[in-house]
């Protein structure tokens, strides 16, 4: 027997993530979907896209889905769909991946912070209604980590006032709350299929979905430049279609999706265990919720010194995220400065996330524990 695939020299290697342990428990599948594609020619769009677009509506429980080109993309097809202008405010959270305010300000309307939950890390709900205004159009919780945002009060609230809530769920599909899968609660949700995603393809990808035709048929539209039919354009949209190929390689993915979270779910179950009575503090779920590990996140003394003992030891890490949306410098003409959303903020200098993914072996998942635990002995 020859030497175990995660050593290197006597130090076990245990990366955030491990793509080529994934594809090599389904390359077979994979490497069949993408020929049966490359006999067909048919690249843009065309029936791949349209299999998977069936398949994950049902998976999602929502009428329709929509392919497209990344969850940048999602967000901003889906902001363009409802209208939102110039001047348009935009509730959103800035404890998130840069996209979310992003696909806002793109359309030169505004995002407004409100600031997130100490314990699970997404939006407060409690801080919302302060922040709408007369300019107020949308809210986009983002289901971080893995774990659905609180969507009864964030829905009682956008109905109380009219508006919109487009999910942001690029981290979270397969996720539930009270049994409701997550993109299925708001008027849109969107999903990203980025290679490191739980579903993830061979680049780029993205999806939205609705339950209303209407706004299922213009983002259609909206996804090929606005044409309807061809060469005839009804509305300014931009390129932001599926390929095809990721469309092929996301059907084959999507059968082991459930298992894959599965797994997930019990690697971050070893180290709830491990890191009890520790100075680490765990990843909160709130009890009408199922999540999907997209990232275990604790939060730690010490954190920049943990993360170089960890990479040391052969253990990758990463920090989501550095610095809060409200403070980056594209954002500075908003007007926010340190201390307005103080949770956030002290996360940022807290929160380390730990390899999680599904292909992950007992021993190394031992591993990162111990070390972990040996750091603060």
């Amino acid at each position: 027997m020859g030497p175990r695939p995660y050593l290197k020299g006597n130090l076990m290697q245990v990366p955030i993530i491990d793509l080529k342990a994934q594809y090599a428990g389904i390359k077979d599948e994979i490497i069949s979907a993408i020929s049966d594609l490359c006999e067909s020619q048919i690249f843009t769009l065309g029936p791949a896209v349209a299999e998977f677009e069936e398949k994950i509506a049902s998976y999602c429980s929502c009428k329709y889905a929509i392919g497209v080109s990344s969850g940048s993309d999602a967000l901003l097809v889906s902001l363009m769909a409802l209208d939102i202008k110039p001047e348009d405010e935009v509730i959103t959270t800035p404890f998130t991946f840069f996209a979310t305010a992003g696909a806002v300000s793109r359309l030169s309307a505004k995002p407004v912070f409100v600031d997130v939950d100490p314990e699970t890390y997404n939006i407060d709900p409690a801080k919302i209604e302060e922040k709408i205004t007369k300019k107020t159009r949308a809210i986009i919780p983002v289901h971080l980590f893995g774990q659905l945002a609180q969507m009864r009060p964030i829905t009682e609230i956008a109905s109380r006032y009219k508006l919109t809530v487009i999910e942001d769920a690029a981290q979270s599909i397969g996720a539930t709350q009270d049994g409701k899968s997550c993109g299925s609660f708001g008027l849109l949700g969107c999903f990203s299929f980025y290679p490191t995603k739980n579903l993830g393809g061979f680049g780029d990808g993205g999806l939205v979905t609705t339950n209303r035709k209407s706004l299922a048929e213009k983002i259609r539209i909206l996804r090929d430049h606005g044409q309807n039919p061809r060469y005839f354009y009804t509305v300014i949209g931009g390129n932001f279609r599926l390929d095809a190929i990721q469309a092929a390689v996301l059907s084959v993915k999507l059968k082991y999706l459930d298992k894959w979270n599965e797994k997930r779910r019990q690697n971050a179950a070893v180290y709830n265990a491990a890191f009890a009575n520790s100075p680490i503090k765990l990843p909160k779920v709130e009890a009408n919720n199922v999540p999907v590990y997209h990232q275990y996140t604790v939060a730690v003394p010490k954190r920049d010194r943990l993360q170089k003992y960890l990479a040391d030891n052969g253990i990758g890490s990463a920090v989501f995220y550095p610095k809060p949306l409200h403070l980056q410098n594209c954002f500075s003409q908003l007007g926010y400065k340190p201390g307005d959303l103080p949770v956030a903020e002290s996360l940022c200098q807290k929160v380390l996330s730990l390899p999680v993914y599904p292909e992950l072996s007992a021993e190394q998942i031992e591993y990162v524990a111990k070390t972990v635990l040996n750091f603060y002995t």
